[in-house]
C-alpha cells in the first residue's frame, strides 16, 4: 500500500455495526463484561479504546512500524520513553532541540539521576566519544528545532546499534510523509501529533511507534500504568487530520521553498535556515533521507536585536504569532522567548539561536499572500 493510500485506509475499516466510514468516537469509560475476564477485548478506557486502537494502527502503518502507543501529548509520549530508563542511565541528545524536550531532560529527569549530554549529532566523532557504559538512549531531532540542522539518522543508528544503545527520533518536524526513521534503523519514533498529523490546530496528542515487541510491551504497560492517554475525541480528530496529511504537507513544502527564496534575497535578512538549499550543511543528507525538505524556515536579522524581530512578529496578518506548528495556517514565532525560553541564553547562542531569530511554520495559504505579508512586516524595520 502506497503512502497516499495508507493515510486513508491503513488500519481503518467501516464500523461493522453501522457501516460508518469514519471511525466512531467511542466516548465511554468502561465496557460491559459477559463474565469476569470474559469480554470483547475492552475492559476500561484508560487501558483500551476502539477509537485509539484504530489511530494507533494507522500511525504504525504510516511509519512502517508494527506498534504505536498514543499519549495525551507529545511531551507525555516523551515522558514515557524516558521512563524506560533507570537512575544512573545517560542520554545523548542534539544540542539544538525543542525547549520542552530540553526542560524535561534537565529539570525533571536529572533529579532522578538520569543525566543528559547535548552535542551536535551531525558530528559523528563527537557522538562516539560521548557514548559511555551508562549511555542508554540517543535522542535525535531532524530537522532540528529551530535551526533546521539535519542529522544522519542511519549513521547515528549504526553507531548506537554497535554500542547497544537505543535511538529515538522525534519526527514531528518532518512527519511520516517526509521521512520514516524506523526504515533507517531507529528503535523508536516519536510524534507530537498535535502538529502535522492533526494539521488543524485543534487537538493535543502524542505517539510513539516501534517495531520491537519488548519495547512495545514496555510502552503499553507505561501507557496504562501512568495513564497519560488521549481521549477518543482527540484520537478521532487526529485520524481525520491524517487523511489529508500528504496534501497539506506537499503544499506547505512548496510554499516554504518560495518563501525561503524571497527571504534569501531580502536586504534586511541575514541568515535563512532551510535544508532545501545546496549551501545548507545538511542538504545532501536531507536529500537522501527525506522526501521533501519540510515547511519550517528560520531566519534572523543582520543585527542580533530582539526589537527587530518584534517589529516583524507584531506586523504580520496571515502569519499568526503563536506557539506550535504544522497546521494549515501559517505561524510565526520567536524561539528565544517562546518555544525555547526554558533553554539558557548562553546555550541558545552556542547553536546560533539569536535573539533576532524568527521561526516560520508555513501553511497552505496562497504563497503570494504570505510573501506579501512578510514583505510588509519587513518594511516596518
Amino acid at each position: 500500500m502506497k503512502f497516499n493510500t495508507k493515510v486513508i485506509h491503513a488500519g481503518i475499516n467501516p464500523d461493522p455495526s453501522t457501516g460508518a466510514v469514519m471511525t466512531p468516537i467511542f466516548q465511554t469509560s468502561t465496557y460491559v463484561q459477559e463474565a469476569p475476564g470474559k469480554h470483547h477485548g475492552y475492559e476500561y478506557a484508560r487501558t483500551q479504546n476502539p477509537t485509539r486502537r484504530t489511530l494507533q494502527e494507522n500511525l504504525a502503518a504510516l511509519e512502517n512500524g508494527r506498534h504505536c502507543i498514543a499519549f495525551s501529548s507529545g511531551m507525555a509520549a516523551m515522558d514515557n520513553v524516558l521512563k524506560l530508563l533507570s537512575p544512573g542511565d545517560e542520554i545523548v541528545s542534539t544540542n539544538d532541540l525543542y525547549g520542552g524536550s530540553y526542560r524535561l531532560m534537565t529539570k525533571v529527569y536529572e533529579k532522578f539521576g538520569i543525566k543528559s549530554h547535548f552535542l551536535p549529532l551531525q558530528q559523528l566523532d563527537a557522538l562516539e566519544e560521548a557514548i559511555n557504559e551508562n549511555t542508554k538512549l540517543i535522542w535525535i531531532e531532524t530537522p532540528t528545532n529551530p535551526m533546521l540542522n539535519v542529522i544522519d539518522i542511519e549513521a547515528v543508528c549504526t553507531i548506537a546499534r554497535e554500542k547497544g544503545v537505543l535511538t529515538c527520533v522525534d519526527n514531528t518536524f518532518a512527519s511520516p510523509y517526509l521521512q520514516t526513521p524506523l526504515d533507517l534503523g531507529a528503535d523508536l519514533v516519536l510524534h507530537s501529533a498535535t502538529k502535522y498529523l492533526g494539521g488543524h490546530s485543534d487537538v493535543i496528542l502524542g505517539a510513539v511507534i516501534v517495531n520491537d515487541q519488548k519495547l512495545a510491551d514496555q510502552l503499553y504497560f507505561l501507557q496504562n500504568a501512568a495513564g497519560a492517554v488521549p481521549g477518543p475525541q482527540d484520537c478521532f480528530l487526529i485520524l481525520r487530520g491524517i487523511k489529508t496529511l500528504h496534501l497539506r504537507v506537499e503544499r506547505a513544502c512548496e510554499n516554504a521553498r518560495k518563501i525561503g527564496d524571497y527571504l534569501k534575497t531580502h536586504p534586511k535578512v541575514n541568515n535563512v535556515y532551510y535544508p532545501g538549499y545546496e549551501e545548507h550543511p545538511g542538504h545532501a543528507i536531507a536529500s537522501r533521507q527525506m522526501r521533501h525538505f519540510g515547511a519550517m524556515i528560520s531566519f534572523d536579522m543582520h543585527n542580533d536585536d530582539y526589537e527587530l524581530a518584534k517589529t516583524i512578529l507584531t506586523n504580520t496578518n496571515y502569519f499568526l504569532l503563536a506557539e506550535s506548528l504544522g497546521g494549515v495556517e501559517s505561524l510565526v514565532g520567536h524561539p528565544a522567548s517562546m518555544t525555547h525560553a526554558s533553554i539558557p541564553r548562553s546555550e541558545r547562542m552556542k547553536v546560533g539561536l539569536t535573539d533576532s531569530l524568527i521561526r516560520l511554520s508555513v501553511g497552505v495559504e496562497d504563497s503570494d499572500d504570505l510573501i506579501e505579508d512578510l514583505g510588509a512586516a519587513l518594511d516596518k524595520i
